[in-house]
Formats: structure tokens, C-alpha cells, sequence
């Protein structure tokens, strides 16, 4: 340590597991957020970005081998995320981990109601894979992104994340607006339930929209689900801009995904000002929103989110208040902090507290 603060600027690798088609979503802004930040707080950060490959099981054991064979020596420190870029070697690596390939842990059973054998090995591999690539002495300290991620780790690998560390967003611009609509932003993936949030809707009589932004796998699927009412509009994909306007002008967000890891949704919408409307069993979001206080957590039944969305819709001046709450509850929660706890888990205490003195 003393050699690397005699040198200058410890060098830190952010090690990004990519899309193999080039996608942009939360995990990419979570990779450039925590590499400026780095950087901020007087690293020399670089983000090492991986394409990976999930599209068959050979191309994720290609995938893995990828990031075991990246030459990463130039670093003084490594920090992996996503899986599987958590199979890098270095002496000095820290995972602070997003997800494990979640099709072969909590959604196994999901996509895979009939468990061919084949298919069941290939699992069982994965999680013996992680399990050993998680643990020391191959990762020297592990950290998660929320409790569900750590919730997880200990379930399916006997493994205990030391740190929990919740971190923001990327997005600027956010500010309070009107109230004017409900408002889910997001992938149109089954696993995000964007159909409960439809047939949600669709039980109310309010006159609100429901406003849908993002594209994906099923897009088509809930068009579908939605004919018919006018009230629910698809927007597409929208520009950084135009999705910090939707937030603000939101009587209140949705956010109702099967056991989602963290879901910058939640911070996005509470930087906003903006409430949000989960359900008990999704995941981080759960976790973070306060039921009556910043939002409201209710069962994941369309009657009930009805009940949820009706009540924010005829009580404005509470949904005001649970978003100031909200808004109020994540302050703490900065680039910065984050950095910094990455920086003392890899050892640099002393590089940071003499950039203090």
C-alpha cells in the first residue's frame, strides 16, 4: 500500500459484464456512475467493459471464460459486478454484486416448468461456479446492491454479502411537476409485471392514464393486454429528458417486478418527488419503499394495486407528501459514499484519508 501511495493514484478496474447486442439499461448507467465516481474521489478508475453472451449454454461458459482470461495485472484493485465478470483473477478484487444469471436461481422454475435433466445440470454447474468464484480466496471481499441480492447469495450459495450498499442513480434533470398521471417506466419483460399493472387499470373507473415507457422481449404481448383502453398509452422509448419530465409530472410511479434485485426505478421516482406503488413480494423496492409513508407496498393482485393507485389519485396532497418523504429517506444515498466504501473495501483507507487531510 505505501509503494501504490508513493506511486500516485491507485489504479481501479470497473469490470463490466455488457449486453452481446449492445443494450443500455440500469446496469450500464450503474457501471459509468461508479467509475466517475471513482474518479471524483481521486482514483484512476476505468470502466473494462466485457460483452456477454446468454443466448445458449455454451455461450455463457465462453462468456465466463472470457472475463477468467482478461489480463487485468496493470490494476492495483478490480471491481466486478454482474455475472459472470466476477470470474476475473486478481489478488486485489472486490465483487459488488448486481445479480447472478437469475434464469438459474429464483426464475429457474419459472422459465423452466419441467425441469429437463439437462437443464437441472446445467444449474446445478452455475451455482457451483458462482459459489466458488464468489468466495475467498478468489474474491476477496463481497458486497451486494440490496438486501434481495444478499437475501439470494445466502439461499442458493451459503455465501454472506459483508456489505449492503444501495447506489443512485445516473439519471439528471429530476425535479417535482404536477400530478397528472400514473406513470411505469422500464423493460416489457414478463419478470417486470407490467400485465398486473394493466389489469390494474383496468379495474379502476379513474379518469388518470397510465403512462408506459421502455421497450422489450414482450412488448407486444402487453399491447395486447391493454387494447381496448384508452386510458394506457405506450410511449416507446423515451430520451434521458423526457423520462426525468415523466417522473416529475407522475401522481406516482409503479414498480411491481418478481423480486427485483435493487430497481433504480424506485430512486428515480423518489428523486423526483414522486411516490411509488409496489407489492409485497418485489424484491428490493419492497424493501426501500415505507408503506404509508413514501409510497404504498400492497399484495401483487390487480384489485388491490386498483385500491393502491385510486386512493393516491383522490388524496393528491398525500401523494405530495409521501413523495417529499420519499425524496427526504434517500439522501444519503450519493456516488460519493459509494466510491468511498468501494475504496476502503479495497483497501485504500489510507490513499483516501490523506486526499482528506
Amino acid at each position: 500500500m505505501a509503494e501504490q501511495l508513493q506511486a500516485g493514484k491507485p489504479r481501479i478496474a470497473m469490470v463490466a459484464a455488457g449486453s452481446a447486442r449492445g443494450e443500455l439499461g440500469g446496469a450500464e448507467r450503474f457501471f459509468t456512475g461508479l467509475t466517475q465516481a471513482l474518479c471524483d474521489i481521486g482514483f484512476e478508475a476505468e470502466l473494462v467493459a466485457v460483452p456477454s453472451d446468454e443466448s445458449s449454454f455454451e455461450a455463457i461458459q465462453r462468456s465466463y471464460l472470457r472475463f477468467y482470461d482478461l489480463d487485468l495485472s496493470r490494476f492495483d484493485g478490480v471491481i466486478s459486478s454482474k455475472a459472470p465478470s466476477y470470474a476475473l483473477r486478481h489478488p486485489n478484487h472486490v465483487c459488488y454484486l448486481q445479480h447472478t444469471m437469475r434464469v438459474f436461481y429464483d426464475m429457474f422454475d419459472l422459465e423452466f416448468p419441467q425441469h429437463p435433466q439437462e437443464l437441472l445440470e446445467q444449474r446445478h454447474f452455475i451455482q457451483l461456479l458462482d459459489t466458488a468464484l464468489l468466495r475467498a480466496p478468489h474474491t476477496r471481499k463481497l458486497l451486494a446492491i440490496g438486501q434481495e441480492v444478499s437475501d439470494r447469495l445466502k439461499l442458493y450459495n451459503g455465501l454472506e454479502a459483508e456489505e449492503i450498499i444501495h447506489h443512485p442513480t445516473t439519471l439528471g434533470g429530476l425535479h417535482e411537476g404536477a400530478f397528472d398521471y400514473f406513470f411505469l417506466p422500464g423493460r416489457l419483460h414478463r419478470w417486470k409485471r407490467v400485465g398486473l399493472a394493466i389489469a390494474a387499470m383496468r379495474e379502476t373507473r379513474m379518469p388518470a392514464r397510465l403512462l408506459i415507457s421502455g421497450d422489450g422481449e414482450d412488448a407486444e404481448r402487453f399491447h395486447a393486454e391493454a387494447a381496448g383502453d384508452e386510458r394506457i398509452v405506450f410511449l416507446g422509448r423515451v430520451s434521458d429528458q423526457q423520462l426525468a419530465e415523466l417522473y416529475a409530472n407522475a401522481r406516482a410511479a409503479l414498480f411491481v417486478p418478481m423480486r427485483e434485485d435493487m430497481g433504480l426505478i424506485t430512486f428515480e421516482a423518489m428523486n423526483s418527488g414522486t411516490p411509488v406503488i409496489t407489492v409485497n413480494d418485489s424484491g428490493e423496492p419492497a424493501n426501500i419503499v415505507r408503506h404509508g409513508e413514501t409510497g404504498l407496498v400492497c399484495a401483487p393482485e390487480p384489485a388491490t394495486l386498483a385500491e393502491a393507485m385510486e386512493k393516491l389519485w383522490a388524496q393528491p396532497e398525500l401523494a405530495r407528501a409521501m413523495g417529499a418523504a420519499g425524496r427526504a429517506s434517500i439522501a444519503h444515498i450519493t456516488w460519493e459514499n459509494v466510491a468511498r466504501r468501494l475504496g476502503h473495501a479495497l483497501g485504500f483507507g489510507d490513499f483516501l484519508a490523506m486526499r482528506e487531510m
